[in-house]
């Protein structure tokens, strides 16, 4: 009988301890928490109370309600979007309004272009330039087209315009025929033999060719990178991921230690497991960033679409001019290979200059030139973006390193025992993982399945893959889409294999004035019908644009 009752005072100090103890950890401070983290529980116990209905935080003495519990995994999954979309910010804001600055600079060039070659040609060329103007507006619609990704081939599109400006040009300088739409067409045919136009167009083609390629290819990258941002910073998390931030991020309260912080090797671990298939993007990020500073360099250097745009009104002027140079050669030419056209009367031939030339030509002043675009220029722009660009290598094999940084998440590593290690305050020992979805086969916090990749971040891999292909042609002046390296062996047009500085636009060009013949009323032998008054009117174009030329230089 002592022994009983010996035991059973020795089992009712023991109890009273426990009470005493049980007692002594009050959740006044988790109901603090809650109430300054914005939580409105219905009801939050005022003292630890069992905790068998916990379904992820460690069962035992606890602070917190199944509701508790269930609403902390609420917040958890917001706690991590929040989370990762405020690490991704910068990086997305920087493809956002870089690709905008470009995009604007580009079209802005254009129209800027468009303008000064009209108002130049205005005034050097008035009524033919004015009725033939078409021309010249058809193919910078075709480049804005191509630039904003219309399935235009460049080469196919440019040939098309000096084909229509010979047919034009021809028709002027022989207005003393009839130029019907059949004997045009025969025109067409010999463009490549006649080449009435000198080297002008071989050379721009190269230069358009690769200038646009690039600056494309770029626009349409930094709009990949954009996209790509966007979507994998907004992808959701799988439950088993959930379940582990809940645990890092709330337990702590459950157990009554709503300040202790998670420690940073416990919070790597979680968020490698919770980002797996997002570093997984890693490599074909890296691939696609190098791809675009390669492009960003041609930008810069032989495919600079500034320095070839600019002056594209000069060039224009001096493959005319070269025309008119060479106007007598390349009508008999035509005449011998489409026939003689039949002579268009009086009235035509007989037109005095006065009525097809704009006499008020004045050349530019410098201060009369287009203002840059978008208020800058490429190569500022082009260095700006390279610097962004930079930065972004890594980015999302950084996240979770980014994520778990001290004061954001984690306590640090001031103290490895003053964290929550996901059972209580004390060191965390499991070995940080590696990156990637294979790594996370032993994650000791997150279970990842690693033989099923997310399908949305495979898709985002594969566009950057087919941008990477699309930047490292446009690198070395090709179009993915129009390959055609037929122009003379050359290496011209989109199918340039031109990798350096290629040959500037006015090497060899026409340096002397075009021969001016004081007397076209005598017959010059079997050519006299090629010195018809006619012929005056391309004689003082070309020495305009000459003058203009020599002045702009």
């Amino acid at each position: 009988m002592l022994r009983l009752e010996t035991i059973i005072c020795t089992f009712s100090v023991l109890s009273f301890a426990a009470r005493a103890d049980f007692k002594a950890r009050n959740c006044s401070d988790v109901r603090e928490a809650c109430i300054g983290k914005g939580f409105s529980f219905a009801h939050v116990p005022l003292q630890e109370i069992p905790g068998d209905h916990l379904r992820v935080c460690p069962q035992g003495n606890t602070c917190c309600t199944q509701e508790m519990e269930d609403r902390f995994g609420q917040q958890s999954k917001q706690d991590f979007e929040n989370l990762l979309d405020e690490m991704s910010h910068v990086l997305r804001s920087t493809f956002v309004s870089r690709h905008k600055r470009f995009d604007e600079f580009f079209l802005e060039l254009l129209e800027n272009t468009e303008r000064s070659l009209n108002e130049m040609f205005v005034r050097t060329y008035g009524k033919p330039y004015m009725q033939n103007s078409e021309v010249f507006e058809n193919l910078f619609a075709e480049l804005k087209r191509y630039y904003t990704g219309g399935n235009v081939n460049l080469e196919e599109m440019l040939n098309d315009f000096w084909s229509r400006l010979l047919e034009r040009m021809f028709t002027l300088l022989n207005s003393q025929y009839v130029i019907t739409e059949d004997y045009l067409e025969c025109i067409s045919k010999y463009t490549d033999q006649l080449k009435p136009f000198g080297d002008v167009p071989r050379k721009l083609k190269a230069q358009v060719t690769r200038a646009f390629i690039a600056a494309r290819t770029f626009v349409q990258g930094l709009s990949v990178g954009r996209e790509v941002a966007q979507r994998v910073s907004k992808v959701s998390s799988t439950p088993a991921c959930m379940r582990a931030l809940t645990k890092m991020l709330y337990c702590p309260f459950c157990q009554g230690m709503p300040a202790v912080k998670p420690c940073k090797n416990y919070c790597l671990n979680v968020m490698k497991g919770c980002l797996a298939n997002q570093a997984d993007l890693d490599p074909e990020w890296n691939q696609y960033i190098d791809a675009m500073l390669l492009v960003a360099q041609r930008l810069e250097g032989p495919f600079n679409i500034e320095s070839v745009m600019e002056p594209i009104d000069v060039k224009i002027s001096e493959a005319i001019m070269n025309m008119q140079d060479n106007s007598a050669q390349v009508s008999y030419r035509v005449f011998q290979g489409c026939g003689q056209p039949k002579p268009a009367g009086m009235t035509r031939s007989t037109r005095g200059v006065s009525d097809v030339f704009n006499a008020r030509f004045r050349p530019y002043s410098p201060e009369e030139r287009p203002t840059t675009a978008a208020g800058t220029s490429l190569d500022r722009l082009v260095v700006d973006i390279k610097e962004k660009l930079k930065l972004s290598k890594k980015f999302w094999s950084n996240l979770p390193e980014v994520m778990c940084v001290e004061d954001r998440v984690t306590a640090g590593n001031t103290s490895d025992e003053e964290c929550w290690n996901g059972h209580t305050k004390g060191r965390y020992f499991p070995e940080v993982q590696k990156d990637g979805l294979t790594n996370q086969v032993n994650n000791p916090e997150v279970s990842v399945d690693i033989t099923r990749p997310d399908t949305f971040i495979r898709q985002q891999i594969m566009a950057l893959r087919v941008m990477t292909n699309k930047l490292k042609n446009a690198y070395n002046g090709n179009d993915i889409y129009f390959q055609d390296s037929s122009d003379e062996g050359s290496g011209s047009g989109s199918g340039s294999g031109c990798t350096e500085v290629c040959p500037t636009d006015m090497d060899g060009a026409a340096t002397e004035a075009p021969v001016v013949r004081a007397d076209r009323s005598g017959p010059v032998g079997g050519s006299a019908l090629l010195h018809a008054p006619s012929v005056a009117l391309p004689t003082m174009l070309a020495l305009s644009a000459l003058a203009l030329h020599r002045q702009w230089r």
